[in-house]
Protein backbone atom coordinates (compact mmCIF):
# COMPACT_ATOMS: atom_id res chain seq x y z
CA UNK A 1 0.00 0.00 0.00
CA UNK A 2 1.24 3.51 -0.83
CA UNK A 3 0.04 6.16 1.57
CA UNK A 4 0.53 9.86 1.02
CA UNK A 5 -0.50 12.75 3.24
CA UNK A 6 -0.63 16.07 1.44
CA UNK A 7 -0.78 19.36 3.26
CA UNK A 8 -0.06 21.77 0.44
CA UNK A 9 -2.34 24.81 0.35
CA UNK A 10 -3.66 23.85 -3.10
CA UNK A 11 -3.51 20.09 -2.70
CA UNK A 12 -6.19 19.75 -0.02
CA UNK A 13 -8.32 16.81 1.05
CA UNK A 14 -10.80 17.35 -1.78
CA UNK A 15 -8.04 17.22 -4.40
CA UNK A 16 -6.72 14.11 -2.62
CA UNK A 17 -10.18 12.55 -2.94
CA UNK A 18 -10.39 13.36 -6.65
CA UNK A 19 -6.86 12.06 -7.30
CA UNK A 20 -7.62 8.87 -5.37
CA UNK A 21 -10.68 8.14 -7.48
CA UNK A 22 -8.66 8.81 -10.64
CA UNK A 23 -5.81 6.53 -9.54
CA UNK A 24 -8.29 3.82 -8.51
CA UNK A 25 -9.65 3.73 -12.05
CA UNK A 26 -6.24 3.78 -13.72
CA UNK A 27 -3.87 1.90 -11.41
CA UNK A 28 -5.85 -0.96 -9.86
CA UNK A 29 -4.23 -4.30 -10.81
CA UNK A 30 -1.35 -2.43 -12.41
CA UNK A 31 2.13 -3.96 -12.13
CA UNK A 32 5.06 -1.95 -10.77
CA UNK A 33 7.87 -2.32 -13.30
CA UNK A 34 10.44 0.32 -12.37
CA UNK A 35 11.09 2.65 -9.45
CA UNK A 36 13.27 5.75 -9.57
CA UNK A 37 14.16 8.52 -7.14
CA UNK A 38 14.85 11.64 -9.25
CA UNK A 39 15.31 13.89 -6.22
CA UNK A 40 15.90 13.54 -2.47
CA UNK A 41 12.14 13.81 -1.77
CA UNK A 42 10.65 12.41 -4.98
CA UNK A 43 9.61 9.02 -6.31
CA UNK A 44 8.78 8.05 -9.89
CA UNK A 45 7.05 4.68 -10.30
CA UNK A 46 6.52 3.09 -13.73
CA UNK A 47 3.35 1.00 -13.77
CA UNK A 48 2.02 -1.29 -16.49
CA UNK A 49 -1.79 -1.22 -16.55
CA UNK A 50 -4.42 -2.85 -18.74
CA UNK A 51 -4.67 0.44 -20.66
CA UNK A 52 -0.93 0.90 -21.15
CA UNK A 53 2.08 2.16 -19.23
CA UNK A 54 1.75 5.11 -16.84
CA UNK A 55 4.08 6.86 -14.42
CA UNK A 56 3.12 7.77 -10.86
CA UNK A 57 4.92 10.71 -9.28
CA UNK A 58 5.07 11.19 -5.51
CA UNK A 59 6.73 14.18 -3.89
CA UNK A 60 7.04 15.00 -0.19
CA UNK A 61 8.81 18.28 -0.84
CA UNK A 62 7.39 20.89 1.51
CA UNK A 63 6.82 23.32 -1.37
CA UNK A 64 5.43 20.91 -3.98
CA UNK A 65 3.88 17.93 -2.21
CA UNK A 66 1.71 15.87 -4.54
CA UNK A 67 0.69 12.47 -5.87
CA UNK A 68 -0.35 12.34 -9.50
CA UNK A 69 0.27 10.66 -12.82
CA UNK A 70 2.90 12.42 -14.88
CA UNK A 71 4.28 12.65 -18.38
CA UNK A 72 7.10 14.98 -17.38
CA UNK A 73 10.77 14.32 -17.97
CA UNK A 74 12.84 13.63 -14.87
CA UNK A 75 16.60 13.12 -14.63
CA UNK A 76 17.57 10.16 -12.47
CA UNK A 77 20.91 10.02 -10.61
CA UNK A 78 23.57 7.67 -11.97
CA UNK A 79 23.67 5.84 -8.64
CA UNK A 80 20.21 5.07 -7.18
CA UNK A 81 19.80 6.31 -3.57
CA UNK A 82 19.55 3.75 -0.79
CA UNK A 83 15.82 4.26 -0.30
CA UNK A 84 15.20 3.75 -4.02
CA UNK A 85 17.12 0.46 -3.95
CA UNK A 86 15.09 -0.67 -0.94
CA UNK A 87 11.80 0.09 -2.73
CA UNK A 88 12.96 -1.85 -5.77
CA UNK A 89 13.71 -4.82 -3.56
CA UNK A 90 10.32 -4.82 -1.83
CA UNK A 91 7.93 -3.41 -4.47
CA UNK A 92 9.29 -3.96 -7.97
CA UNK A 93 7.22 -6.57 -9.75
CA UNK A 94 4.37 -6.12 -7.28
CA UNK A 95 0.76 -5.56 -8.27
CA UNK A 96 -1.45 -2.73 -7.03
CA UNK A 97 -4.59 -4.18 -5.40
CA UNK A 98 -6.36 -1.01 -4.26
CA UNK A 99 -6.11 2.76 -4.02
CA UNK A 100 -8.00 4.76 -1.41
CA UNK A 101 -7.99 7.92 0.64
CA UNK A 102 -7.81 7.59 4.41
CA UNK A 103 -11.05 9.22 5.53
CA UNK A 104 -11.08 12.87 4.53
CA UNK A 105 -7.40 13.31 5.30
CA UNK A 106 -4.70 14.19 2.83
CA UNK A 107 -3.49 10.63 2.76
CA UNK A 108 -3.56 8.24 -0.21
CA UNK A 109 -3.12 4.52 0.41
CA UNK A 110 -2.10 2.09 -2.34
CA UNK A 111 -2.02 -1.59 -1.42
CA UNK A 112 0.66 -3.63 -3.20
CA UNK A 113 1.02 -7.41 -3.31
CA UNK A 114 4.62 -8.38 -4.03
CA UNK A 115 6.96 -11.32 -3.53
CA UNK A 116 9.84 -11.55 -1.10
CA UNK A 117 13.25 -13.15 -1.74
CA UNK A 118 11.82 -16.62 -1.06
CA UNK A 119 8.99 -16.16 -3.55
CA UNK A 120 6.23 -15.83 -0.95
CA UNK A 121 3.48 -13.24 -1.41
CA UNK A 122 3.71 -10.24 0.94
CA UNK A 123 1.71 -7.05 1.37
CA UNK A 124 3.53 -3.76 1.55
CA UNK A 125 2.52 -0.18 2.25
CA UNK A 126 4.51 2.85 1.13
CA UNK A 127 3.59 5.81 3.29
CA UNK A 128 4.37 9.33 2.16
CA UNK A 129 3.53 12.03 4.70
CA UNK A 130 3.70 15.52 3.33
CA UNK A 131 3.35 18.00 6.15
CA UNK A 132 5.40 21.08 5.26
CA UNK A 133 8.90 20.61 6.68
CA UNK A 134 7.83 17.31 8.33
CA UNK A 135 7.06 15.64 4.99
CA UNK A 136 8.24 12.06 4.58
CA UNK A 137 7.79 8.81 2.66
CA UNK A 138 7.79 5.54 4.60
CA UNK A 139 7.61 1.85 3.60
CA UNK A 140 5.53 -0.36 5.94
CA UNK A 141 4.97 -4.12 6.14
CA UNK A 142 1.19 -4.67 6.33
CA UNK A 143 1.40 -7.97 8.20
CA UNK A 144 3.36 -6.59 11.14
CA UNK A 145 2.53 -2.90 10.78
CA UNK A 146 6.23 -2.14 11.22
CA UNK A 147 8.21 0.42 9.27
CA UNK A 148 10.70 -1.11 6.84
CA UNK A 149 12.39 2.25 6.19
CA UNK A 150 11.66 5.91 5.43
CA UNK A 151 13.10 8.44 3.03
CA UNK A 152 13.86 10.65 6.06
CA UNK A 153 14.37 8.89 9.37
CA UNK A 154 12.75 10.67 12.32
CA UNK A 155 14.09 9.78 15.76
CA UNK A 156 12.65 10.45 19.19
CA UNK A 157 14.92 13.47 19.50
CA UNK A 158 13.01 15.09 16.64
CA UNK A 159 9.47 13.86 17.35
CA UNK A 160 8.47 12.30 20.68
CA UNK A 161 5.02 11.23 19.48
CA UNK A 162 5.88 9.52 16.20
CA UNK A 163 9.21 7.97 15.27
CA UNK A 164 9.76 6.94 11.67
CA UNK A 165 12.53 4.39 11.97
CA UNK A 166 13.02 0.78 10.75
CA UNK A 167 11.31 -1.71 13.05
CA UNK A 168 8.99 0.83 14.73
CA UNK A 169 5.21 0.29 14.54
CA UNK A 170 3.78 2.88 12.18
CA UNK A 171 1.27 5.34 13.59
CA UNK A 172 -0.90 7.68 11.56
CA UNK A 173 -0.48 11.41 12.16
CA UNK A 174 -2.70 12.57 15.05
CA UNK A 175 -6.29 13.23 13.99
CA UNK A 176 -7.59 16.79 14.09
CA UNK A 177 -10.72 17.70 16.03
CA UNK A 178 -12.67 18.69 12.91
CA UNK A 179 -15.65 17.44 10.92
CA UNK A 180 -14.30 15.51 7.88
CA UNK A 181 -15.47 17.19 4.68
CA UNK A 182 -16.86 13.87 3.42
CA UNK A 183 -19.27 13.77 6.37
CA UNK A 184 -20.76 17.18 5.59
CA UNK A 185 -24.28 16.87 4.18
CA UNK A 186 -26.25 19.51 2.31
CA UNK A 187 -28.72 20.04 5.17
CA UNK A 188 -26.06 20.73 7.81
CA UNK A 189 -25.72 24.16 9.40
CA UNK A 190 -22.17 25.47 9.11
CA UNK A 191 -20.53 28.78 10.04
CA UNK A 192 -20.74 31.44 7.33
CA UNK A 193 -17.24 32.71 8.04
CA UNK A 194 -14.31 31.25 6.09
CA UNK A 195 -12.00 31.22 9.12
CA UNK A 196 -14.58 29.37 11.21
CA UNK A 197 -15.02 26.88 8.36
CA UNK A 198 -11.28 26.23 8.28
CA UNK A 199 -11.28 25.58 12.02
CA UNK A 200 -14.31 23.33 11.92
CA UNK A 201 -14.03 21.34 8.66
CA UNK A 202 -11.14 18.99 8.00
CA UNK A 203 -9.54 18.55 4.58
CA UNK A 204 -10.43 21.89 2.97
CA UNK A 205 -7.98 24.57 1.89
CA UNK A 206 -8.30 28.30 2.65
CA UNK A 207 -9.30 28.90 -0.99
CA UNK A 208 -12.20 26.43 -0.69
CA UNK A 209 -13.32 27.89 2.65
CA UNK A 210 -13.48 31.33 1.02
CA UNK A 211 -15.32 29.86 -1.97
CA UNK A 212 -17.92 28.26 0.32
CA UNK A 213 -18.84 31.67 1.74
CA UNK A 214 -18.53 33.57 -1.56
CA UNK A 215 -22.06 32.59 -2.64
CA UNK A 216 -23.62 34.18 0.42
CA UNK A 217 -25.69 37.24 -0.42
CA UNK A 218 -25.79 40.46 1.53
CA UNK A 219 -29.09 39.63 3.20
CA UNK A 220 -27.52 36.73 5.08
CA UNK A 221 -26.39 37.54 8.57
CA UNK A 222 -22.85 36.19 8.85
CA UNK A 223 -23.22 35.92 12.62
CA UNK A 224 -25.75 33.10 12.27
CA UNK A 225 -25.33 29.58 10.88
CA UNK A 226 -26.50 28.66 7.41
CA UNK A 227 -26.78 25.60 5.20
CA UNK A 228 -25.42 27.45 2.13
CA UNK A 229 -21.73 26.51 2.71
CA UNK A 230 -22.75 22.91 3.43
CA UNK A 231 -24.71 22.63 0.18
CA UNK A 232 -21.79 24.05 -1.80
CA UNK A 233 -19.29 21.72 -0.12
CA UNK A 234 -21.50 18.69 -0.71
CA UNK A 235 -21.67 19.56 -4.41
CA UNK A 236 -17.88 19.86 -4.64
CA UNK A 237 -17.37 16.58 -2.77
CA UNK A 238 -19.80 14.73 -5.04
CA UNK A 239 -18.04 16.09 -8.13
CA UNK A 240 -14.64 15.00 -6.77
CA UNK A 241 -15.86 11.48 -6.03
CA UNK A 242 -17.68 10.95 -9.33
CA UNK A 243 -14.99 12.45 -11.54
CA UNK A 244 -17.64 14.78 -12.97
CA UNK A 245 -15.52 17.88 -12.57
CA UNK A 246 -13.30 20.17 -14.62
CA UNK A 247 -9.90 20.65 -12.95
CA UNK A 248 -8.54 24.12 -13.60
CA UNK A 249 -5.47 26.23 -12.88
CA UNK A 250 -5.59 30.00 -12.36
CA UNK A 251 -2.56 31.71 -13.87
CA UNK A 252 -1.30 35.22 -13.13
CA UNK A 253 1.27 36.63 -15.55
CA UNK A 254 2.48 33.16 -16.48
CA UNK A 255 2.74 31.92 -12.88
CA UNK A 256 0.15 29.47 -11.47
CA UNK A 257 -1.62 30.95 -8.47
CA UNK A 258 -4.07 28.21 -7.48
CA UNK A 259 -5.78 25.09 -8.80
CA UNK A 260 -8.81 23.02 -7.90
CA UNK A 261 -11.67 20.95 -9.32
CA UNK A 262 -14.22 23.74 -8.82
CA UNK A 263 -14.59 27.44 -9.54
CA UNK A 264 -12.68 29.79 -7.25
CA UNK A 265 -14.43 33.13 -7.61
CA UNK A 266 -11.62 35.09 -5.95
CA UNK A 267 -9.41 34.30 -8.98
CA UNK A 268 -12.00 35.14 -11.66
CA UNK A 269 -9.87 37.96 -13.09
CA UNK A 270 -6.95 35.63 -13.84
CA UNK A 271 -6.36 33.39 -16.83
CA UNK A 272 -7.97 29.99 -16.38
CA UNK A 273 -6.66 26.76 -17.95
CA UNK A 274 -8.90 23.66 -17.88
CA UNK A 275 -7.62 20.06 -17.90
CA UNK A 276 -9.05 16.65 -18.68
CA UNK A 277 -7.75 15.04 -15.46
CA UNK A 278 -6.78 16.08 -11.95
CA UNK A 279 -3.29 14.62 -12.47
CA UNK A 280 -2.67 16.81 -15.52
CA UNK A 281 -3.94 19.83 -13.62
CA UNK A 282 -1.78 19.17 -10.55
CA UNK A 283 1.31 18.39 -12.65
CA UNK A 284 0.91 21.59 -14.65
CA UNK A 285 0.42 23.66 -11.50
CA UNK A 286 3.38 22.31 -9.56
CA UNK A 287 5.84 21.90 -12.44
CA UNK A 288 5.23 25.43 -13.71
CA UNK A 289 5.29 26.87 -10.22
CA UNK A 290 8.56 25.08 -9.50
CA UNK A 291 9.97 26.35 -12.80
CA UNK A 292 8.88 29.90 -11.95
CA UNK A 293 10.42 29.64 -8.49
CA UNK A 294 13.65 28.23 -9.93
CA UNK A 295 13.88 31.06 -12.45
CA UNK A 296 13.29 33.63 -9.70
CA UNK A 297 15.87 31.99 -7.44
CA UNK A 298 18.51 32.05 -10.17
CA UNK A 299 17.53 35.53 -11.32
CA UNK A 300 17.78 37.22 -7.90
CA UNK A 301 21.58 37.01 -7.36
CA UNK A 302 22.18 37.90 -11.00
CA UNK A 303 19.83 40.87 -10.78
CA UNK A 304 21.46 41.96 -7.53
CA UNK A 305 24.91 41.95 -9.14
CA UNK A 306 23.76 43.92 -12.17
CA UNK A 307 21.88 46.46 -10.05
CA UNK A 308 24.98 46.92 -7.89
CA UNK A 309 27.05 47.56 -11.03
CA UNK A 310 24.36 49.94 -12.26
CA UNK A 311 24.37 51.87 -8.97
CA UNK A 312 28.16 52.11 -9.16
CA UNK A 313 27.93 53.42 -12.72
CA UNK A 314 25.34 56.02 -11.67
CA UNK A 315 27.63 57.25 -8.87
CA UNK A 316 30.51 57.42 -11.33
CA UNK A 317 28.37 59.48 -13.68
CA UNK A 318 27.60 61.93 -10.89
CA UNK A 319 31.29 62.29 -10.00
CA UNK A 320 32.34 62.70 -13.65
CA UNK A 321 29.63 65.29 -14.21
CA UNK A 322 30.86 67.25 -11.18
CA UNK A 323 34.48 67.04 -12.39
CA UNK A 324 33.45 68.10 -15.88
CA UNK A 325 31.53 71.09 -14.54
CA UNK A 326 34.55 72.12 -12.49
CA UNK A 327 36.81 71.75 -15.55
CA UNK A 328 34.46 73.81 -17.69
CA UNK A 329 34.69 76.62 -15.10
CA UNK A 330 38.47 76.77 -15.48
CA UNK A 331 38.55 80.01 -17.52
CA UNK A 332 39.22 81.93 -14.30
CA UNK A 333 42.65 80.22 -14.06
CA UNK A 334 43.58 81.60 -17.47
CA UNK A 335 42.33 85.07 -16.40
CA UNK A 336 44.36 84.95 -13.18
CA UNK A 337 47.49 84.04 -15.13
CA UNK A 338 46.97 86.84 -17.65
CA UNK A 339 46.29 89.47 -14.96
CA UNK A 340 49.30 88.41 -12.89
CA UNK A 341 51.53 88.59 -15.98
CA UNK A 342 50.20 92.06 -16.83
CA UNK A 343 50.65 93.31 -13.25
CA UNK A 344 53.79 91.42 -12.34
CA UNK A 345 55.61 94.64 -11.40
CA UNK A 346 52.93 95.42 -8.78
CA UNK A 347 53.01 92.04 -7.05
CA UNK A 348 55.40 91.83 -4.13
CA UNK A 349 56.83 88.41 -3.15
CA UNK A 350 55.32 86.82 0.01
CA UNK A 351 51.76 88.05 -0.55
CA UNK A 352 48.84 85.63 -0.09
CA UNK A 353 46.62 87.54 -2.50
CA UNK A 354 46.71 90.57 -4.72
CA UNK A 355 43.93 92.88 -5.95
CA UNK A 356 44.25 93.95 -9.58
CA UNK A 357 42.03 95.54 -12.21
CA UNK A 358 40.35 93.18 -14.66
CA UNK A 359 41.08 94.93 -17.97
CA UNK A 360 38.20 93.05 -19.64
CA UNK A 361 35.48 94.83 -17.67
CA UNK A 362 37.38 97.32 -15.44
CA UNK A 363 36.37 95.62 -12.17
CA UNK A 364 38.68 94.80 -9.29
CA UNK A 365 39.49 91.13 -8.75
CA UNK A 366 41.26 89.30 -5.93
CA UNK A 367 43.77 86.66 -7.02
CA UNK A 368 44.94 84.06 -4.41
CA UNK A 369 48.73 83.60 -4.37
CA UNK A 370 51.19 81.05 -3.05
CA UNK A 371 53.44 83.17 -0.83
CA UNK A 372 56.30 80.65 -1.18
CA UNK A 373 56.85 81.39 -4.88
CA UNK A 374 57.24 84.56 -6.88
CA UNK A 375 54.68 86.45 -9.03
CA UNK A 376 55.86 84.87 -12.32
CA UNK A 377 55.71 81.34 -10.86
CA UNK A 378 52.18 82.03 -9.57
CA UNK A 379 51.12 83.11 -13.06
CA UNK A 380 52.64 79.96 -14.59
CA UNK A 381 50.86 77.84 -11.93
CA UNK A 382 47.49 79.25 -13.04
CA UNK A 383 48.27 78.68 -16.71
CA UNK A 384 49.13 75.03 -15.93
CA UNK A 385 45.86 74.61 -14.00
CA UNK A 386 43.97 76.02 -16.96
CA UNK A 387 45.77 73.74 -19.43
CA UNK A 388 45.19 70.71 -17.20
CA UNK A 389 41.50 71.54 -16.84
CA UNK A 390 41.06 71.92 -20.61
CA UNK A 391 42.68 68.51 -21.15
CA UNK A 392 40.48 67.03 -18.44
CA UNK A 393 37.36 68.25 -20.25
CA UNK A 394 38.07 65.96 -23.19
CA UNK A 395 39.00 63.04 -20.92
CA UNK A 396 35.97 63.48 -18.68
CA UNK A 397 33.66 63.79 -21.65
CA UNK A 398 35.03 60.57 -23.15
CA UNK A 399 34.73 58.78 -19.78
CA UNK A 400 31.21 60.12 -19.33
CA UNK A 401 30.17 58.86 -22.76
CA UNK A 402 31.63 55.42 -22.02
CA UNK A 403 29.91 55.38 -18.64
CA UNK A 404 26.58 56.36 -20.22
CA UNK A 405 26.91 53.43 -22.62
CA UNK A 406 27.60 51.14 -19.63
CA UNK A 407 24.48 52.46 -17.88
CA UNK A 408 22.37 51.93 -20.99
CA UNK A 409 23.73 48.39 -21.35
CA UNK A 410 23.17 47.50 -17.69
CA UNK A 411 19.63 48.87 -17.80
CA UNK A 412 18.92 46.65 -20.82
CA UNK A 413 20.37 43.65 -18.95
CA UNK A 414 18.13 44.37 -15.94
CA UNK A 415 15.13 44.35 -18.27
CA UNK A 416 16.34 41.09 -19.86
CA UNK A 417 16.74 39.40 -16.45
CA UNK A 418 13.31 40.54 -15.30
CA UNK A 419 11.77 39.26 -18.54
CA UNK A 420 13.65 35.93 -18.56
CA UNK A 421 11.28 33.00 -18.16
CA UNK A 422 13.67 30.05 -18.47
CA UNK A 423 16.88 28.94 -16.74
CA UNK A 424 18.83 28.54 -20.04
CA UNK A 425 18.03 32.15 -20.92
CA UNK A 426 19.34 33.31 -17.52
CA UNK A 427 22.47 31.21 -18.04
CA UNK A 428 23.03 32.91 -21.41
CA UNK A 429 22.70 36.32 -19.74
CA UNK A 430 25.10 35.28 -17.00
CA UNK A 431 27.62 34.03 -19.56
CA UNK A 432 27.43 37.40 -21.31
CA UNK A 433 27.97 39.27 -18.03
CA UNK A 434 30.93 37.04 -17.17
CA UNK A 435 32.52 37.75 -20.55
CA UNK A 436 32.07 41.50 -20.05
CA UNK A 437 33.43 41.37 -16.51
CA UNK A 438 30.30 42.53 -14.68
CA UNK A 439 29.88 39.15 -12.95
CA UNK A 440 32.68 37.04 -11.53
CA UNK A 441 33.27 33.80 -13.39
CA UNK A 442 32.19 30.70 -11.52
CA UNK A 443 34.75 28.21 -10.21
CA UNK A 444 36.11 25.75 -12.74
CA UNK A 445 34.65 22.85 -10.76
CA UNK A 446 31.16 24.06 -11.59
CA UNK A 447 32.04 24.76 -15.20
CA UNK A 448 32.05 21.29 -16.66
CA UNK A 449 32.61 21.57 -20.35
CA UNK A 450 29.35 21.11 -22.16
CA UNK A 451 28.54 21.47 -25.80
CA UNK A 452 27.01 24.89 -26.08
CA UNK A 453 23.80 24.91 -28.01
CA UNK A 454 23.18 27.74 -30.41
CA UNK A 455 20.38 29.85 -28.91
CA UNK A 456 17.13 29.88 -30.81
CA UNK A 457 16.15 33.46 -31.70
CA UNK A 458 12.63 34.83 -31.99
CA UNK A 459 11.30 34.43 -35.53
CA UNK A 460 9.12 37.02 -37.26
CA UNK A 461 7.74 37.31 -40.78
CA UNK A 462 7.53 40.77 -42.36
CA UNK A 463 4.76 41.86 -44.71
CA UNK A 464 6.97 41.15 -47.73
CA UNK A 465 7.59 37.58 -46.54
CA UNK A 466 11.11 38.23 -45.24
CA UNK A 467 12.05 36.07 -42.26
CA UNK A 468 13.62 38.06 -39.42
CA UNK A 469 15.52 36.51 -36.50
CA UNK A 470 15.84 38.56 -33.30
CA UNK A 471 18.00 37.55 -30.35
CA UNK A 472 16.67 37.62 -26.80
CA UNK A 473 19.78 39.32 -25.40
CA UNK A 474 22.91 41.11 -26.61
CA UNK A 475 24.96 37.95 -27.11
CA UNK A 476 22.27 36.21 -29.10
CA UNK A 477 22.11 39.21 -31.43
CA UNK A 478 25.76 38.56 -32.26
CA UNK A 479 24.83 35.24 -33.89
CA UNK A 480 24.21 35.70 -37.61
CA UNK A 481 21.87 33.24 -39.28
CA UNK A 482 22.08 33.94 -42.99
CA UNK A 483 20.31 31.29 -45.01
CA UNK A 484 19.04 32.93 -48.20
CA UNK A 485 15.52 33.41 -46.87
CA UNK A 486 16.56 34.75 -43.44
CA UNK A 487 17.87 38.05 -42.20
CA UNK A 488 19.18 38.53 -38.67
CA UNK A 489 18.68 41.82 -36.88
CA UNK A 490 21.65 42.72 -34.73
Amino acid sequence: MIMVELLDMAYDGIITYAITEELTRKLTLGKIEKIYQPGPEELLIHIHTRNGNVRLFISCNSQSARVCLTTGAYVNPEQPPTFCMLLRKHLQGGRITSVRQRGSERIIEIDIEAQNELGFSVSRRLIAEIMAKHSNIVLVDLETGKIIDSIKRISIDVNRYRQLLPGVIYQYPPAQDKIPFKEVTSDMQLPCDDRALMKGIGGISPAISRELTASLTEQHDLSVRSDIPAKRLAEITEAAGSGNCIPRVYVDDGTPREFHITDLSEFEGLERIDFASVSECAEFYFSNREASNLVRQKAMPLLKSVQAALSKAMLKKKKLSEDLLAAENSDRFRLYGELLTANIHAVRPGLRKVTVTNYYDGSLIDIPLDEKIGPSANAQRYFKKYSKARTAIHEKQAQLEDNDRDIEYLESVVQAIEAADTVPLLEAIRSELESTGYVRRRAKASQRKKKQQKPEPYRYTLSDGTKVLVGRNNTENDYRCIPRTYRALT
